[in-house]
């Protein structure tokens, strides 16, 4: 705990973790005030104030006299007024399924300046494609910083990707998306099976709670199969 005007902050991502790990599974009751006061060695006034940041959050619930229930163990639940792209399309009755290419070490090519400026001269690149309704519909490569052992970032097919930042400490506390339209490689056209000369290129930049660049990524979308879109709740 690095300050006192911060510990509730720290018990809310400390008690996050917890529910993303599974420790505190959906529908389950975390410990009650007492036995978290006693455990963090706190405050009542700061455990609340944890546990009002994880109910605003979509986490926990709540109830006098019943307890607090954990109601989502889902990474992003309110993080945005924007709804992911992914959950768009799923509710629109698409099926979207991902595959991993490739798992690697790799020497940042010195053109790729803020890859360095973010995470050294090497790091890992996890490299993937979605398909949609089994059709091959987006090309992924992320770049990420080198924690841990290559065979635990190859078993994200189990998990999400920022699940596996946070088993790391690295938590996404916002993205920066930008676009272009950018010449398709003949290597991608292959494996989106397109002709288009031209897609759709997302660059995702993950920040972490000290600002600093947690994972970058380059998607190439092939939107004459699907177009991209943006829906905000107001």
């Amino acid at each position: 705990m690095k300050s006192k005007g911060l510990l509730y902050v720290e018990i809310a991502n400390t008690i996050k973790n917890n529910i993303l790990e599974g420790i505190y599974p959906v529908g389950s009751q975390i410990p009650t005030e007492n036995e978290l006061e006693k455990q963090f060695e706190v405050s009542k006034i700061t455990v609340r104030k944890a546990i009002e940041i994880l109910s605003g959050e979509g986490y926990l619930e709540k109830k006098s006299g019943k307890g607090t229930t954990v109601l989502s163990n889902r990474l992003f639940n309110k993080l945005s007024k924007a709804a992911s792209f992914s959950s768009m399309i799923e509710e629109k009755g698409h099926h979207l399924s991902k595959e991993i290419l490739a798992v690697e070490k790799i020497k940042v090519d010195p053109k790729e300046s803020e890859i360095i400026a973010a995470f050294g001269e090497e790091a890992y690149k996890l490299t993937r494609f979605y398909r949609l309704d089994h059709e091959p519909y987006i090309y992924f490569e992320h770049y990420l910083p080198m924690l841990g052992e290559e065979a635990v970032l190859a078993e994200i097919g189990e998990i999400s990707l920022y699940k596996w930042l946070a088993n790391y400490q690295k938590l996404v506390s916002k993205f920066q998306d930008s676009f272009a339209v950018a010449p398709a490689e003949s290597k991608i056209q292959e494996l989106l099976q397109t002709e288009s000369p031209y897609l759709l290129k997302r660059i995702r930049r993950s920040y972490g709670q000290s600002g600093e660049i947690i994972e970058i990524s380059h998607a190439m979308y092939d939107t004459d199969k699907y177009p991209y879109m943006i829906e905000y709740e107001i």
